[in-house]
């Protein structure tokens, strides 16, 4: 599929009308998994908003009605995903067929990179659940951040930072995943997407508020939020984030364009 084709594949909604249409995916199935961007105890935007996730769950929820839907998150920091789904209200959201967990908690397994040329690795470790699963949804909350000069946007792609677990990828701090930092998260995004990108059947971005921060952490909400009233969606990480810029007024995210060559390369376009 070419870009044009992708970029036509994405949906755009207020916010406040947003209704979410699930991947074919979703339809009828008996498993369902969620990551949604609430890695922090800081409000939307540095996490996902309450409502745009509610709308994700409601729209899952009526594409399978018996499903088993489960949200799973691995934060960062000195904190537990269960400390932030209570204080961020997210067990209110759920039904009584839904769960909510932390990933890091979850059974692991070697994930092969499809690009024949790894920036850094050949295989990554994330939960079985992604292979498992019948479907699974990034959610992602809208970021920039700037990172060495340079600007990292954080999306529906980046989202999936949260399935590695800390205890193989920390870097200094054992509480963050500093290895997926080197040699740059635009180079690691590349390696990511081809190890576990295939298993992500739909990707949304909160595009309510975006988060602007003149440094590299993307938590400190402190007059970095920017009213948007947008939500992004569709089946495509890439074409979905690329959207997502465009409507935020950012330039497209670094990481785009060399996995969309790579992908064509491999003939997964």
């Amino acid at each position: 599929m070419g870009k044009l084709a992708d970029l036509a594949s994405v949906n755009i909604a207020d916010s406040e009308t947003f209704v979410y249409t699930p991947p074919p995916q979703a339809y009828g199935v008996g498993l369902i998994l969620v990551k949604p961007n609430l890695g922090y105890l800081a409000p939307a935007p540095a996490t996902v908003s309450n409502p745009i996730l509610a709308a994700v769950l409601r729209g899952l929820r009526r594409a399978s009605p018996r499903g088993r839907i489960v949200i799973v998150e691995g934060v960062t920091g000195n904190i537990t995903p269960d400390e932030v789904y209570k204080k961020k209200g997210i067990y209110d959201l759920l039904d009584e067929e839904m769960r909510a967990g932390d990933v890091e908690q979850l059974i692991m397994q070697e994930y092969d990179n499809r690009n024949p040329n790894p920036v850094k690795y050949s295989k990554m470790t994330a939960p079985v659940y992604l292979e498992g699963y019948d479907c699974v949804i990034s959610v992602g909350a809208f970021k920039k951040t700037m990172l060495h000069d340079k600007p990292l946007i954080s999306a529906s792609l980046k989202n999936l930072y949260g399935f590695f677990p800390r205890e193989q990828y920390h870097g200094r701090s054992p509480n963050s995943r500093g290895q997926l930092h080197t040699p740059s998260v635009g180079e690691v995004l590349q390696d990511i997407y081809f190890t576990i990108g295939h298993h992500i059947d739909g990707a949304v971005v909160d595009l309510d508020q975006k988060y602007s921060s003149p440094d590299w952490k993307p938590d400190r909400v402190r007059d970095v939020a920017t009213p948007i009233g947008k939500v992004v969606w569709g089946t495509d990480l890439l074409a979905v984030d690329e959207t997502a810029c465009r409507i935020a007024g950012e330039e497209t995210a670094d990481y785009i364009a060399p996995i969309r060559k790579l992908r064509k390369q491999l003939g997964n376009d």
